[in-house]
């Protein structure tokens, strides 16, 4: 009889028995897992696709495998497209994946917003709900340009290694997100705000890389013209904080930003990031000059998510014409918009 050795391993910070001997490809194929839609590391070490075969696992070896979670659109009425790096799109809104009440309705809410660009949250092997589902099944890799992002990430180096985790879990899907990535890199847990001394620091590591990084920021000018100098892709000043619905409270910042940012390169591209509740916030935040609004809780919270999804396209389409339209002065008293001239009434 033959005696099957077996060692203990911590994957995804639990102690695990697995059988010997291990690769990362067998260990996955014991998990019932595609190695297409992961990205594995062994003892913090990034271990790419082509590696896995080659890649042993040993007795006390410490492994993270990670997938994508939730945390195509006809033109808008201008021709003009959205340009952000390399990535060019026809749709100025970019849209998260989390908080829905079931991946179908995320699907549909995706579908109805119009955006070709999708923001996800890379994740230890929750691979699938209690129904056996991915969210794979339900976010067209062949469809969408998939965004990933480092969120919940409090350190430099947690989201640097996430960074490179979603590179890797994109080239495995063949998505063209895989060059990109949505840092955030947050200075506490009660108000998600970003860590700009962290953000700045990952941002020049991320960018020699070959990265391009779209930050997630403060509304401070000072800060957005550092992440611009350090090669960041766009800046994405938060409207509010995450969550929270207040929309774009402080408009002037967001003014000087665009003018710092703009001022020698006008198609450099500015999107408010955060805090939108409603339709009204995203056609605010366009018509002030931003070149696109990324969201989630604001559809995915909404009492109707579905319908909040097309407003919020709407929104879009309509705060980008009338910026390019350009608004009329504001006055303390009346203008007629009739003329005086001629009227039949006796005064």
């Amino acid at each position: 009889m033959i005696e099957k050795h077996t060692v203990i391993i911590t994957l995804n910070g639990e102690r695990r028995e697995v059988p010997e001997p291990m690769t990362v490809a067998k260990l996955l194929r014991h998990l019932g897992v595609k190695s297409e839609q992961v990205a594995v590391e062994v003892n913090r070490d990034l271990v790419t696709r082509s590696r896995h075969d080659q890649t042993p696992i040993a007795a006390d070896d410490v492994l993270e495998v990670v997938t994508l979670v939730g945390g195509g659109a006809p033109a808008t009425l201008e021709a003009e497209a959205l340009t952000l790096g390399t990535h060019t799109f026809r749709s100025r809104l970019l849209v998260g994946t989390g908080k829905y009440a079931s991946l179908e309705l995320m699907r549909d809410c995706l579908e109805a917003s119009g955006a070709e660009i999708v923001t996800v949250a890379v994740r230890r092997e929750r691979l699938f709900d209690r129904q056996g589902r991915s969210i794979l099944d339900y976010l067209d890799p062949q469809r969408y340009t998939i965004l990933p992002n480092t969120a919940g990430c409090f350190t430099v180096e947690d989201a640097l290694r996430v960074a490179r985790l979603g590179r890797e879990l994109l080239s495995g899907l063949g998505n063209p997100g895989a060059d990109w990535v949505k840092l955030e890199v947050l200075a506490d847990p009660r108000t998600l705000l970003p860590d700009p001394v962290a953000t700045l620091e990952a941002t020049q590591v991320l960018v020699d890389e070959a990265f391009q990084v779209l930050c997630y920021a403060s509304d401070d000018p000072v800060m957005a013209r550092r992440l611009k100098a350090a090669g960041a892709t766009s800046v994405m000043p938060a409207g509010s904080p995450i969550g929270s619905g207040q929309g774009v409270l402080n408009p002037n910042n967001i003014r000087i930003i665009l003018e710092d940012l703009k001022g020698d390169d006008p198609n450099y591209p500015v999107i408010v990031d955060a805090g939108v509740g409603t339709a009204s916030d995203v056609t605010l935040a366009m018509e002030l000059g931003c070149d696109g609004v990324l969201l989630n809780t604001g559809i995915a919270g909404a009492k109707d998510p579905l319908r909040m999804a097309h407003a919020m396209r709407l929104a879009i389409e309509a705060g980008r014409l009338a910026a390019g339209a350009g608004r009329i002065p504001k006055k303390l008293y009346a203008t007629a918009s009739s003329p005086t001239e001629g009227v039949i009434i006796n005064r």
